[in-house]
């Protein structure tokens, strides 16, 4: 009769094994990274230094800097685009950690967003 399992044994080849191992370490090795990451505080200064963003490890913005020298009545346009400005170059910073990051942990491998 034969085996359950469909290997010799009833059981997964050690390789297999040693595979889902390093997998499940991966994992926690992504996941401690991840929580690591929203912790930290990533800024964007722009317009010579009138507008800061602060935004988070999981991309949300914390906080907004304006000095007084940014804001004209008469031009509230450009107030609006130096703002825009600091959020998206903030968060570009955060992406970046995280792609570095992400790269150092899976040895340069391109992961579906979903595993990690």
């Amino acid at each position: 009769m034969a085996k359950k399992g469909g290997f010799p044994g009833g059981g997964m080849p050690n390789n297999m094994n040693n595979l889902m191992k390093q997998a499940q370490k991966m994992q926690k090795q992504m996941q401690d990274m991840q929580e690591e990451l929203d912790t930290k505080s990533f800024e964007a200064v722009v317009g010579g230094g009138v507008v800061k963003a602060e935004v988070n490890g999981k991309k949300e913005l914390k906080k907004i800097t304006i000095q007084k020298e940014a804001v004209d009545p008469d031009d509230v346009e450009m107030l609006e685009d130096l703002i825009v400005a600091a959020v998206n170059e903030a968060i570009r910073k955060a992406d970046q950690q995280v792609n570095q990051q992400m790269s150092q942990l899976t040895g340069g491998m391109n992961l579906p967003g979903g595993l990690f």
